[in-house]
């Protein structure tokens, strides 16, 4: 048990594995500094206590659910971070040259705009955007037909694991 936080090391290791499980299967990977990783999980716990739901760990968190959308584990920041830096904000997920050890993750700069500028994009889109006025181009996986938005497809497709050759622009 964790004096501070009062999360048992087994509740934290029980997760660590499933998120493991969950990552490889997905076509991810967890940091391979166990200790390190472990902190992480323990700090999702620590949030998932605090506000009801995973808030990234490295990151300030509002309470509220809605405002938070973007930074529940894994964030919305996720795949771009490690396409462009090989890790994520936290580090959590990294890519494969840090899971090979041939790279060292590093300070990655902050994505998520300032919470005024998320509000005033939630006020003005109401929570959706229109279509032909999204942000970010919608990618299609040619093999299972999943849907994404994002800057560039997914290095794995999450569902049938087929790789980014295999998407398109959908929109």
């Amino acid at each position: 048990m964790n004096r501070e936080t009062g999360i048992s090391d087994a509740v934290v290791d029980a997760l660590l594995e499933k998120l493991l499980l969950e990552a490889e299967a997905s076509g991810y990977h967890l940091n391979p500094d166990r200790e390190f990783t472990r902190e992480l999980v323990r700090s999702l716990l620590v949030n998932q206590e605090r506000y009801g739901y995973w808030a990234c760990p490295c990151r300030l968190a509002a309470g509220d659910k809605a405002v938070d959308l973007d930074i529940i584990c894994p964030c919305d920041y996720r795949d771009a971070d490690l396409n462009e830096f090989g890790a994520c904000f936290c580090a959590l997920y990294v890519g494969q040259e840090i899971l090979a050890g041939k790279k060292q993750a590093a300070a990655i700069p902050e994505r998520r705009p300032p919470a005024s500028e998320r509000r005033a994009a939630m006020s003005a889109t109401s929570g959706t955007a229109p279509l032909g006025k999204l942000s970010l181009p919608v990618w299609r996986c040619k093999v299972c037909g999943y849907l994404c938005a994002r800057a560039d497809p997914p290095e794995v497709c999450p569902i049938c694991k087929a790789k980014r050759d295999r998407f398109e622009r959908f929109i």
